[in-house]
């Protein structure tokens, strides 16, 4: 049962490079505009430390071209779940209703559903000698690259407290800066790691085949958000610690590596 996260997955990425009918080119009315950053392994530590540059420098550009909208949303949503969270994620503490999913959808085989699609879409890339799908994995494995390491400085910064050391009837507010182990790097629950990589992979996949598939975006998102859910139901993490992972996940990919 573990099994089927990654052979979706991996479904997903043989099909959509069995699509792509020219190496060097998109398929058929795929919009060109996101596959034309150069990308290769040899440029990938030049390209991750542009991407950083973009990401952490992004504030200052909120007042061009409206930013501030959908950034004003992301914040003032994620706020909601978080004054929210004492009570939403309560119930998963007491119910064994999400057992069987939670034992098919575990870290471990979340984290190797998102980890073999870009790699097994890279493989197929070069047994078909098709450069199309090479650049996709590889941006695939950029954009998780980038969100992670977003994720780690919010999350050493932040230390929040997972659900699931929380006491059934212990305190849910008061999650921040209470870690346990200490200060250390990425030990904090918030934004999700999961999320944001699951969510950085699915745009990447949504954007460069979405326009010749129009199913692509719906697996690819549904299954990111699959993941996102369970990581609530394990109580890994607090609803609004998924949101933000999911949105910054999708902001990077999309702004940073897709640009």
């Amino acid at each position: 049962m573990k099994k089927r996260l990654t052979a979706t997955l991996f479904l997903i990425g043989v099909t959509c490079s069995g699509q792509a009918q020219e190496p060097d080119n998109p398929p058929d009315n795929q919009t060109s505009a996101p596959s034309e950053r150069s990308v290769s392994a040899r440029e990938m530590i030049p390209n991750l430390a542009d991407d950083q540059k973009e990401i952490w420098t992004f504030p200052s550009h909120l007042g061009r071209d409206h930013y501030w909208i959908p950034a004003l949303a992301i914040v003032a949503v994620t706020a909601g779940l978080v004054a929210a969270d004492p009570w939403t994620d309560k119930p998963f503490a007491t119910t064994t209703v999400f057992h069987g999913f939670n034992s098919v959808f575990s870290s471990t085989a979340t984290s190797a559903g998102i980890a073999i699609t870009p790699v097994s879409l890279y493989a197929i890339g070069l047994l078909k000698k098709d450069s199309y799908a090479e650049h996709t994995a590889l941006l695939a494995g950029e954009a998780v690259a980038d969100s992670e390491v977003v994720a780690t400085v919010l999350k050493t910064a932040d230390r929040r407290l997972r659900p699931e050391y929380v006491p059934p009837n212990g305190n849910f507010s008061d999650s921040w800066f209470e870690a346990p182990g200490g200060v250390g790097l990425g030990r904090g629950g918030f934004p999700s790691g999961h999320a944001i990589a699951a969510f950085s992979v699915a745009t990447v996949m949504a954007r460069r085949y979405g326009a010749r598939h129009r199913w692509v975006p719906y697996v690819a998102y549904g299954l990111a958000a699959t993941v996102g859910l369970s990581r609530v139901t394990t109580l890994a993490h607090f609803p609004s610690d998924v949101f933000l992972g999911a949105a910054l996940g999708y902001s990077v990919s999309r702004f940073a590596v897709l640009r």
